[in-house]
């Protein structure tokens, strides 16, 4: 597998997340598609008063685009705990407007998916190999929460709601695990996630505090810097 390591997780290119300014349907793809097609970095309200483009235009960029991307050969974001390596709008052109993306993802040994959910997005997950430990929280209409933890291994999927908190870790201690994940979304990993740390600093301590029933100098060990961290490593 070829090192094409890029700047680390400090340094990230966030991108537009199409799905949070333009919402779905045809509206949200035909935005997301004026937007990956040379109005990157502009303000959301210019992206959004950008003319629609016609089918044939959908079209004719479908039969002009390339259609095969070198996934384990692209550039890496690398993080403490391991990499990936993604395919979406911006690096892979011809998902443009497709509401789609996928990401190779390696977890090193100790290395862990941060606690997160996705509030635009559903992912499929593909164990390539070794084994992952999973957990995932769903909603509670009956007054229990849906809290499910089970491993997964090579040859399994493994689907997280949208909008469901959801981890994953390196099961082994012997050898890295890979997973190839899918979204229904084009935006760029890991901007269409809210991280458990980012949450964490959202609610004031105080207020946090009384929640978790504990005095609030326990919560003073907590991280106040926010950062994406989207690979960390059980230190």
């Amino acid at each position: 597998m070829t090192d094409n390591s890029t700047p680390s997780e400090d340094e990230g290119d966030k991108g537009i997340d199409r799905r949070l300014l333009f919402g779905g349907g045809l509206i949200g793809a035909a935005a997301a598609a004026a937007v990956s097609g040379g109005l990157i970095g502009a303000t959301a309200s210019s992206a959004a008063s950008a003319p629609l483009p016609s089918e044939s235009d959908l079209a004719t960029h479908l039969n002009q685009a390339d259609h095969l991307f070198k996934l384990t050969a692209s550039p890496r974001k690398n993080f403490a705990g391991g990499y990936l390596q993604g395919a979406d709008e911006q690096s892979f052109p011809i998902l443009r407007g497709q509401h789609g993306s996928v990401y190779f993802v390696r977890l090193e040994v100790g290395g862990y998916r941060e606690p997160h959910w996705h509030p635009t997005a559903w992912e499929l997950n593909f164990v390539i190999s070794g084994r992952a430990k999973w957990t995932s929280l769903g909603t509670h209409p009956d007054g229990t929460y849906n809290n499910m933890t089970f491993v997964a291994e090579p040859g399994d999927l493994v689907f997280a709601p949208q909008g469901h908190l959801h981890y994953f870790e390196n099961d082994r201690t012997d050898a890295p695990l890979e997973v190839l994940v899918f979204f229904n979304s084009s935006a760029i990993e890991p901007y269409d996630d809210i991280g458990l740390v980012a949450a964490v600093n959202a609610m004031p301590r105080d207020v946090l505090a009384a929640a978790l029933g504990v005095p609030e100098s326990v919560l003073a060990a907590i991280p106040k810097e926010v950062k994406p961290i989207v690979i960390g490593h059980r230190r």
